[in-house]
């Protein structure tokens, strides 16, 4: 209880923080943050988007290894898709298993990170950098990666640890230190779970908090005049709701999560859904168009391997198949089948990217604001705004809604992965401090535009992919082994339903 006490207080003592942080004078603290991490963000670009043969080094490992698991798995992504609508269903919950969570909830919480302004922001950049045909390799990427979430997923649930008060901790930084103990590589799986822990935690502060809250003031400002020129107030606003929810822990989150996720896709997929019905004669020429610019073109920078590249590393950014974050709430899941789970993880990827993120695709394309002159340079959320805009007049402020759901949601669940990154470096005593560090980052997010900070902070979420990758390929045989035993039991009619 002192613990929750100190969360709110910390609130309370956020505004004056956030007001000399606002009207901090040029060239002072705050200006030499920002170039010390814009050199660090040079420095890791650099390796990340390291260039082989044109295709940046970092695309071809999530790429690459989503390959590699779909054809390792028997293309799992396809053959256990029915399966794993009937589990979300809840058909095989027995509430006699250990987890925190449903299957249904693990889901809502791993969606509620990915679904965000990945799909609104990312995908309007993706085609104006890289042409409509940057949808089809996105879709494409967004397929394959449904297989790296069940690897990933299924490990994660596999070598969870359980403590005695029923709290899960699971993800990379337990299968990695874990499971590649059991093959011999005990050393290599210790440094890669700390380095893996470590991303987690910055991108956590960044990607996962700072950038959403940023985005999320600048678009609900224009439609609610009460917080224009004043990011402070939505900044103690949004660090309190998420303080309400985090201070519960994954408990809690899975439950919002649950009834936030729903309702923020439903939301966003009916305004989309209402202006294809308005152009159903155009949609065949549009998906034409997608499917003609992926393979031939026009006016994009890099030509074929340029419409390649932006395709996989927005699907990447949407969906983070591969990035190994979604194991971490997944591992909290009531069940003792790491397969099952990880079968139910498989179609974060399919809802994220093929569904949400191809309903804004087509919604761009057909308008045409990506190639109006009045409209093409306009940057990411704001192409989305005008393409909506040009059916549906007052889109701005479903869009703001919208924003603000995605970006709370992502929040929230970020907190998770975030906390039990810290939790495996620092143990579960400390994780209020942890608690403290990220209502404070929420805050700030909002007040401040330190640019390269998120962008390092995006930087880490990606670099994520390495250790977790590694993981994954260095025990694919035991995940296909299971994932083999599993689907013959199936088969055999020897799994248990309770709905």
């Amino acid at each position: 209880m002192k613990r929750t006490w100190l969360l709110f207080l910390l609130i309370l003592a956020l505004p004056s923080a956030a007001l000399a942080a606002e009207t901090a004078a040029p060239g002072g603290f705050l200006d030499a943050i920002d170039a010390v991490f814009a050199q660090m963000v040079e420095a890791m670009s650099g390796l990340l988007f390291l260039s082989i043969g044109g295709m940046p080094f970092i695309v071809l490992w999530l790429i690459g290894g989503a390959i590699f698991f779909t054809i390792r798995m028997g293309f799992v992504n396809i053959r256990a898709f029915k399966h794993a609508i009937y589990v979300v269903r809840g058909h095989y919950d027995d509430p006699a298993e250990e987890g925190e969570v449903t299957h249904f909830q693990a889901l809502s919480a791993a969606l509620s990170a990915t679904v965000g302004l990945g799909n609104i922001a990312g995908v309007a950049i993706a085609i104006k950098l890289g042409g409509p045909g940057a949808m089809f390799w996105m879709t494409l990427a967004g397929l394959l990666g449904m297989s790296s979430k069940f690897v990933e997923c299924t490990l994660g649930l596999k070598y969870r640890l359980i403590s005695p008060d029923g709290r899960v901790s699971g993800g990379p930084m337990y299968f990695l230190s874990r499971g590649l103990a059991e093959v011999g590589l005990r050393p290599l799986g210790k440094v890669l779970a700390i380095f893996f822990a470590i991303f987690c935690i910055g991108g956590s502060f960044g990607g996962g908090n700072m950038f959403q809250a940023n985005q999320s003031f600048a678009a609900v400002a224009q439609v609610l005049p009460v917080f224009a020129g004043r990011s402070w107030l939505y900044g103690l606003v949004i660090a309190f709701l998420v303080a309400l929810v985090i201070i519960g822990g994954i408990r809690r989150i899975g439950a919002v999560a649950e009834l936030l996720v729903p309702a923020m896709c439903l939301l966003y997929v009916l305004a989309s859904l209402w202006i294809l019905l308005l152009n159903i004669p155009e949609i065949p020429g549009a998906f034409a168009t997608v499917v003609r610019e992926a393979f031939s073109p026009t006016a994009v920078e890099g030509g074929f391997i340029g419409v390649l590249v932006q395709g996989v590393r927005r699907a990447s950014f949407s969906n983070e198949a591969g990035i190994g974050s979604a194991s971490i709430a997944h591992s909290a899941a009531r069940t003792h089948e790491p397969v099952r789970e990880g079968i139910v993880a498989l179609l974060e990827p399919f809802i994220d990217t093929v569904v949400i993120c191809n309903m804004t695709a087509i919604v761009v394309i057909l308008t045409g604001v990506y190639s109006n002159p009045a409209t093409a340079n306009l940057d990411g959320i704001y192409m989305t705004s005008a393409a909506f805009s040009t059916v549906i007049s007052w889109f701005p402020a479903i869009l703001a809604i919208s924003v603000f759901l995605f970006a709370f949601s992502t929040m929230i669940s970020w907190s998770y992965y975030g906390e039990r990154a810290w939790a495996y470096l620092f143990g579960e005593n400390t994780t209020i401090f942890y608690k403290a560090l990220f209502v404070i980052c929420v805050f700030i997010g909002s007040v401040v535009n330190l640019r390269s900070v998120l962008d390092f902070s995006d930087m880490m979420i990606l670099t994520m992919a390495f250790p977790n990758m590694l993981g994954g390929f260095l025990l694919s045989g035991k995940v296909a082994a299971d994932l083999k035993n599993y689907m013959d039991r199936l088969n055999r009619g020897e799994m248990p339903v309770y709905k």
